[in-house]
């Protein structure tokens, strides 16, 4: 289903949440596309059904969707919540505003439950994964049936990505991570200009995801692929989405995959003066006595 880069193989780390993990896989690297080899019907229910029955052996747990790299959640929340906490601030302002975010590929729950909700009063959780969903319930029985003002998980969809579509103007944030890797490009496109349509006024979606260094590598085991940012930055501009912010993650574990979080929009992000002129380069400074 996917293009591949002839007699290129390599072992690597992957960290991935359907909620997918950040464990060491063997895959192979490649430049070309990954999509239209998996233009059939028949090829394309192959590759999704290969890769939900290996998350389906998966144990419920943050040491299972992380692939026994627990280690890693802490970190993944602080950098995530230092992504977020500026992006909401500039985007919402500081006034008390009722937020709702949709948490895509979220697993047993562990975004939701550990940083989403601290930042919104509703959150939506999408996961294909039909025991990782029921965890998620379980896990956030707390944070259901709240009040107005509260901050609960609302909704649980037991869709996969390249079938679902959002209702229309409900989220301020969209929040894809460790889970995009599951679609070829043509799902990929489909399934952000479905989901724009989700997204309330100056809201904004936020991919957090695996870094390859060249093209992409293939991951056979998990049928997944680990996109390069310029492969990232080329499929955004298909889908009509603008770069509103960029961070790279901290902290994690050498052997593991490099993680990028992209703040993305649906309109050119406005560029702010700050109405001082700039000293030309190289130009001498006057030094007053």
């Amino acid at each position: 289903m996917w293009e591949e880069e002839l007699g290129s193989t390599a072992t690597a780390s992957t960290a991935g949440e359907v909620e997918a993990a950040p464990a060491p896989a063997t895959a192979t690297e490649g430049s070309g596309g990954a999509s239209e080899e998996g233009a059939g019907d028949g090829k394309r229910k192959e590759w999704y059904s290969k890769a939900i029955a290996y998350w389906q052996g998966v144990e419920a747990s943050t040491e299972g969707v992380l692939g026994g790299y627990g280690c890693v959640n802490d970190v993944d929340v602080k950098g995530s919540d230092a992504f977020l906490r500026p992006l909401l601030a500039d985007r919402f302002g500081t006034a008390k505003r009722h937020l709702v975010a949709l948490d895509c590929g979220s697993g047993i729950g562990r975004v939701t439950k550990n940083f989403l909700l601290r930042h919104f009063n509703e959150v939506d959780l999408v996961e294909p994964v039909s025991h990782f969903l029921e965890a998620a319930r379980e896990n956030l029985t707390g944070f259901m049936d709240q009040g107005e003002d509260s901050h609960k998980a609302a909704n649980f969809y037991c869709v996969p990505l390249q079938d679902f579509t959002p209702e229309e103007g409900r989220y301020d944030v969209i929040w894809i991570q460790w889970c995009i890797g599951q679609l070829p490009d043509d799902d990929f496109i489909s399934f952000f200009n479905r989901t724009k349509v989700g997204l309330k006024p100056d809201g904004f979606f936020v991919l957090k995801e695996n870094i390859a260094r060249n093209g992409f590598v293939l991951d056979k085991v998990d049928n997944s692929v680990t996109r390069s940012d310029p492969y990232f930055r080329e499929l955004f501009k298909r889908c009509g989405l603008y770069i509103l912010g960029v961070k790279d993650q901290k902290e994690l574990p050498e052997e593991l995959f490099a993680v990028k979080m992209y703040a993305l929009v649906t309109s050119q992000p406005k560029i702010q003066k700050s109405g001082k002129r700039r000293r030309p380069k190289n130009s001498p400074r006057v030094i007053r006595s």
